[in-house]
């Protein structure tokens, strides 16, 4: 039977309509926000891709006006799966950026309620770190961390686990404070998104990223604003996972 969904997101922000172009039209601006690495290939007939573990998509631009609107995906699987990303840039007056990012798709057969349910959670947090990103860091990009941790059978317990290691409490709100230690460094932060399924933690040089991954793991997806020895900070978030398990 399947699904078709479309769902808008606006934040109006204090950004140039320049740097939100960035944001979304470059592969450094994707990669501080989004997940894994990216490419564009820039002008309506490229395409954006995503390397994300072995999930590698691409997606094809439909539309590329510089600053003002972007749409890219919409390619159906031969079962009709599909999903685009369509972003409108309007600068206003008060010197402000409105940004709105509708997503839409369709999700094939009778079992994609919890497949939505995941993209939902995790499409709301991809736009707040895409809102925090351009209220916080406009202008500078990020080092991407995307870590998988070990197959979960238990999510409740699991993420009852992730809580208490990040220093949250049951209910997990934002405008909370985290405190949580990596590689013996201690780190403090605001939660600025968080729901059943994800949570986000903004420092002074860092988004953090937790999700309940669709396939049954832990992933963390992080952003680091400062010099970044890749390779050891995802050694160091491979043995934070390990301690969850």
């Amino acid at each position: 039977m399947g699904h078709r969904f479309e769902r808008t997101d606006e934040v109006e922000l204090s950004a140039t309509p320049e740097q939100v172009w960035d944001a979304i039209a470059t592969g450094p601006g994707i990669d501080s926000w989004f997940m894994g690495r990216n490419e564009v290939d820039p002008g309506e007939g490229g395409a954006v891709r995503t390397f994300f573990g072995d999930y590698l998509p691409e997606s094809p631009v439909t539309a590329w006006e510089p600053g003002k609107r972007l749409v890219h995906g919409g390619a159906a699987a031969p079962d009709g799966r599909f999903i685009a990303y369509e972003f409108l840039i309007e600068a206003r007056d008060t010197g402000s950026t409105v940004l709105r990012m509708v997503t839409s798709g369709f999700l094939p057969g009778d079992d994609w309620e919890d497949e939505f349910e995941a993209m939902t959670k995790g499409g709301e947090l991809f736009f707040a770190t895409l809102s925090t990103y351009l209220r916080h860091f406009a202008g500078r990009f990020a080092t991407p961390i995307t870590l998988f941790g070990p197959p979960v059978a238990d999510w409740e317990s699991a993420w009852a686990n992730v809580r208490a290691a990040l220093g949250l409490g049951g209910t997990v709100t934002a405008g909370d404070t985290a405190r949580f230690t990596v590689d013996g460094t201690p780190i403090e932060g605001v939660v600025y998104c968080a729901n059943s399924q994800t949570i986000g933690i903004r420092t002074g040089d860092a988004l953090y990223r937790f999700l309940q991954g669709f396939h049954g793991s832990l992933v963390v997806g992080h952003h680091l604003f400062s010099a970044a020895d890749t390779a050891a900070a995802e050694q160091a978030w491979r043995a934070w996972l390990a301690r969850l398990s």
